[in-house]
């Protein structure tokens, strides 16, 4: 097993941790940099690590906000936010690390050798992008709409006023018009139609 030294900053402080076969050793300038967040149910994280899976979410990742059918609820519809990193399933060992320091998440390798990583749920991905937001670079019209998103769609789905609604189908298109691609984008006026907000 190869070892790497990487020194965040000067310290006699250090925590050993086993990445990609290699044990890494990241050092610290204080016990404030291993700190867990306050209100924060996703873990402490450095700002190295912090910085790392927001590179890797601008590059190689998604964050979208779908509407999905539902019969069995009284609207219909459900959302579902969601964080997604890709890799190729070659290289995947980068994922496996993301979802160890995030503490979220499932990985499935898809038929044309992608492996993905998916986050779901109003609360941790609200959470996990507050925390990614300061160094995200080229995703953050997505970010921004999908933290106002998730705050409103934390309530439940039919306690949801017109206003929110017509609010969070105004985030969706945000993201979607944001995002590079998407298999097919719907308009506002579809949107307004799933949720019933026209005559």
């Amino acid at each position: 097993m190869t070892t790497w030294l990487i020194t965040v900053k000067p310290s006699y402080v250090f925590c050993p941790r086993v990445m990609q076969d290699r044990l890494v050793r990241l050092e610290y300038n204080s016990l404030e940099d291993r700190k867990p967040l306050k209100g924060n149910t996703v873990g402490s994280r450095s700002n190295i690590e912090r910085a790392y899976i927001a590179g890797f979410l601008d590059g190689d990742g998604s964050i979208m906000l779908q509407i999905k059918k539902r019969n069995d609820t009284k609207r219909g519809y459900r959302f579902m936010a969601t964080i997604c990193f890709y890799q190729d399933t070659r290289h995947d060992k980068g994922l496996y690390w993301i979802r160890e320091v995030l503490g979220a998440g499932y990985i499935s390798e898809r038929n044309d050798s992608i492996t993905e990583l998916r986050i779901n749920g109003f609360s941790t991905v609200e959470a996990i992008l507050i925390e990614l937001k300061p160094f995200i670079r080229f995703k953050k019209i997505q970010t921004q709409a999908m933290i106002a998103a998730c705050r409103i769609l934390r309530n439940e789905i039919n306690t949801l006023s017109e206003k929110q609604l017509l609010k969070v189908a105004s985030l969706i298109l945000s993201i979607q018009n944001a995002n590079y691609k998407a298999h097919r984008k719907k308009s506002r006026e579809e949107i307004l139609k799933i949720f019933g907000l026209t005559p």
